[in-house]
């Protein structure tokens, strides 16, 4: 279910599976969609892989939830977010969830809040499984969570792979003379993929994207409008 930008939403990070370095990146994207309440990070707070961690904790208010792991081999951490995860939706005080993993263990969590009606975002990395991906509404990689000048690290995908959902998402959204609302359009291709984001083909906005190859799509920008696109 799409927020409207105010609605609480609940941000659980994998210790053992995401970047440290991007959790303000992270939390700018996630401010898109709503206000985080709140903020936990998930790992075993005794082992030095989390040390990382630490000096982020006071500088963005994120709460260190502390599971031991009891067997090697088992991950105790995604069994411990997927019961908080659990709890929190159940006591109505969100409106959705951010999951920051490339776990696919987390897929069936996705899938669970999503039945409720609430909002589900994930991110990771472009190697999270499809599963995944699939299961939340919105997913962004945090390859594209870079600083917006810089695109080398950014995930690179075949051309034709945008060119082709685009004008699906066209077609789907097209009102007279075959026009679309380019914000319709974005609406719609994350229906038809949770993972389509411009910054995937180098560039910062759909609408750049878009006319980056005005062979194929026409754009009309009114002046005090919003801008509309039409395949050619």
């Amino acid at each position: 279910m799409p927020l409207d930008g105010n609605s609480p939403i609940a941000v659980l990070i994998d210790g053992d599976n995401a970047q440290p370095s991007l959790l303000e990146h992270i939390l700018e994207e996630i401010a898109k969609y709503g206000v985080v309440t709140t903020r936990r990070i998930y790992g075993d707070w005794t082992t030095s892989q989390m040390s990382g961690w630490k000096d982020y904790l006071h500088s963005y208010a994120f709460q260190p939830m502390q599971q031991f792991r009891y067997t090697t081999g088992k991950n105790a951490t995604d069994s411990a977010l997927i019961i908080d995860a659990m709890d929190i939706l159940y006591g109505k005080a969100v409106g959705g969830f951010c999951i920051v993993s490339s776990d696919s263990d987390y897929t069936r969590l996705a899938t669970r809040i999503r039945e409720q009606g609430l909002f589900v975002m994930g991110i990771g990395r472009s190697t999270t499984p499809e599963a995944f991906v699939k299961s939340c509404e919105v997913f962004v990689y945090t390859e594209n969570l870079s600083p917006q000048d810089n695109y080398e690290n950014r995930v690179t995908l075949p051309v034709s792979d945008w060119t082709q959902t685009v004008s699906r998402a066209i077609e789907m959204s097209e009102q007279e003379n075959g026009l679309a609302l380019l914000a319709a359009v974005g609406s719609y291709l994350r229906q038809l993929d949770s993972s389509f984001d411009a910054r995937s083909y180098g560039h910062r906005q759909l609408s750049l994207l878009v006319k980056s190859r005005a062979d194929l799509f026409e754009t009309q920008e009114p002046r005090n409008g919003a801008i509309r696109v039409r395949t050619k």
